[in-house]
């Protein structure tokens, strides 16, 4: 039972026949419309964002299992706030305001990949990755956040 393995990266919701996923699984002989209409679905909450794709394909009887990973946790937190880019400085400048909600809602997208063991403790990840960015949460510097988040303040928001 041989299974070959394809990774491509495509933008969330719009895979097509073509490059660079036809030629990619062409050669394996598997149904290619069954295929990108999987894909399609499966990637459609990540419209407009690269997602990596992983396709298993059993090379014996042509089945197929698609894995959608997800975008950089900083493409998230820029399409959230629809923003292009960070700060230049962060510290110095501030690039924009996510509020915990937004940062609660990335976490719940990202779950899978975080270290976290529950919503809290994600929603604190994501905001660490605002500090790089120079982005402040609710107002606040994220590390105050994160603070706030483990004094309880927002422990009605931040429910599993």
């Amino acid at each position: 039972m041989a299974k070959d393995t394809v990774e491509v990266l495509l933008e969330g919701g719009t895979a097509t026949p073509g490059p660079p996923l036809g030629p990619a699984i062409g050669p394996f002989g598997v149904n290619m419309m069954q295929v990108v209409e999987e894909i399609n679905k499966k990637s459609a909450d990540f419209a407009g964002m690269k997602v990596p794709v992983i396709i298993t394909i059993d090379s014996n009887t042509k089945e197929f299992e698609i894995e959608i990973g997800t975008p950089p946790t900083t493409a998230l937190i820029m399409d959230e706030l629809g923003i292009e880019k960070g700060a230049h400085e962060p510290g110095a400048e501030v690039a924009a305001d996510l509020s915990v909600e937004q940062a609660l809602k990335i976490a719940r997208m990202k779950f899978d990949s975080l270290l976290a063991n529950d919503y809290k403790a994600a929603t604190k990840e994501i905001m660490g990755t605002c500090v790089s960015m120079g982005i402040t949460v609710d107002g606040k510097d994220p590390r105050d956040a994160q603070k706030a988040v483990d004094a309880g303040e927002y422990d009605d928001i931040l429910v599993e």
